[in-house]
């Protein structure tokens, strides 16, 4: 009797596992740039690595107050509250920014997509590990409904660091959702009957009326409890989104530093409509050059911007919401991206959400 429960135990045990759907897109002329001491598995590598010549750095005065910011303490839980126009470019997306790189967005049609879901904090036990370094959790921001997750047809991952993708938050969206992820990411997830697809730099899909193109970012990867370490870095590929329906063109950066990939994006994808860019992420006392090569400054974005030809840019990686990860404060880059594009005389208009608000252009 008893070796009758154990057989039947293992063939429920195994009868009832469930097999992720993992799918590969690697076409003729996509991109797979490798290191050239590759371990095994082979390390990614960003396409422009070296010393980096930043055209334009902010050098003094680069956090001056703004009457377009209202904040309980300097540069601290703020709200912008400057008057903005719409600027009318008929793409029908619709924009929510839920805090730090997660958007949901829905297109013409209302196919429904998600890019870099993180609802709460880092994966446990990291979030505990960040907390005794920092002294803090993050706010977390309002989410949407239960139900209008339920009607998320898609989600777009950048990369695997855990403050753009939270295995909690798969379980939550669960399966009826598409997952397109950079290659190696697949193995991340649990084996619990998730349609995958891992994607190179370049590669091209669709979904529904959509075509989803991933594209390069400059950054790195990692995803282990004790960061840096070498046997981990770089073992799953990193990258942003451009997302076209008809003739209009969404441009998501990911993480990313400042590098000739943004004109390569441009030749071969053409202008952007919509550009989703971070600006902070970028400071540090003792190693601001590292947080640099792998993050926007203001002005670093404003120049991809106009190397993308963005018809309007909605900035991210800021905020109440946000971990404060290589900031003064939560929105010392918002105020340093107003002075910069003042300074810069930008021509790239920008589109200030406040977590939680949308916008449709």
């Amino acid at each position: 009797m008893l070796r009758i429960i154990v057989i039947l135990n293992i063939i429920l045990l195994f009868g009832c596992s469930t097999t992720n759907q993992l799918s590969h897109t690697e076409q003729a002329d996509s991109i797979i740039k490798y290191k050239n001491n590759s371990l095994t598995p082979a390390r990614f590598s960003n396409l422009y690595p070296g010393k980096k010549n930043y055209l334009i750095t902010c050098k003094e005065d680069c956090y001056q107050p703004s009457p377009l910011l209202e904040c309980s303490s300097p540069a601290e839980n703020c709200q912008f509250i400057g008057e903005q126009l719409i600027p009318q470019l008929n793409t029908g997306f619709t924009f929510r920014w839920l805090g730090h790189a997660s958007f949901h967005i829905k297109s013409p049609e209302g196919t429904t997509l998600l890019l870099d879901p993180v609802s709460e904090q880092f994966d446990w036990p990291v979030n505990w590990a960040f907390r005794l370094a920092n002294g803090f959790f993050r706010q977390e921001p309002k989410w949407p409904t239960l139900d209008e997750i339920d009607a998320v047809d898609a989600v777009l991952y950048s990369h695997v660091h855990y403050d753009h993708f939270n295995k909690d938050d798969i379980k939550t969206i669960g399966t009826n959702a598409k997952y397109f992820v950079p290659l190696g990411f697949g193995e991340h997830f649990p084996n619990d009957g998730y349609s995958i697809n891992e994607m190179a730099w370049f590669s091209t899909t669709t979904l529904a009326e959509l075509t989803l193109n991933f594209v390069p970012a400059h950054h790195f990867s990692s995803r282990i409890l004790v960061p840096f370490v070498y046997e981990d870095n770089d073992a799953t590929l990193w990258g942003g989104w451009v997302i076209e329906h008809q003739d209009k063109r969404i441009f998501f950066a990911g993480d990313t530093g400042y590098s000739k990939h943004f004109k390569d994006i441009q030749q071969r994808y053409g202008d952007m409509d919509v550009c989703l860019i971070p600006i902070a992420s970028y400071y540090h006392k003792e190693n601001s050059a590292w947080y640099r090569y792998v993050h926007t400054t203001p002005e670093d974005a404003l120049l991809a911007a106009q190397e993308l030809n963005c018809k309007v840019m909605i900035p991210w990686g800021y905020g109440n919401n946000s971990w404060k990860m290589g900031d003064h404060s939560s929105h010392s880059a918002l105020l340093r991206l107003l002075k910069m594009h003042k300074e810069m005389n930008s021509k790239i208009p920008l589109y200030i959400l406040n977590e939680g608000e949308e916008v449709r252009f």
